[in-house]
């Protein structure tokens, strides 16, 4: 497996791709310099392009928040249920 590259690292190499771009280099130019794949490098651009740093950090935050939520939800379901069951007496 490879490295896990965290949102500053890859916004960061994002911004070196976009520069070999504006210099008139390709795409694969770009992705060798920054050292991922074409294919990581537009699925990364797709969900960090045009973000900024803190931006990046603030939804990757938000997203472990929603996480977190939804584990705490699905938890008060599923005991919601076991408490409607022993109430009809279907122990």
């Amino acid at each position: 497996m490879g490295k896990k590259h965290g949102p500053e690292e890859i916004i960061g190499k994002l911004r070196e791709a976009e520069i070999v771009l504006a210099q008139g280099g390709t795409a694969s130019d770009a992705c060798r310099r920054i050292g991922v794949s074409e294919q990581t490098y537009y699925r990364w651009r797709k969900e960090f392009g045009g973000l900024k740093t803190d931006q990046a950090r603030r939804m990757k935050d938000l997203e472990k928040e929603n996480q977190r939520l939804r584990r705490a939800i699905s938890d008060l379901t599923l005991d919601k249920l076991i408490l409607q069951e022993a109430a009809r007496g279907n122990f």
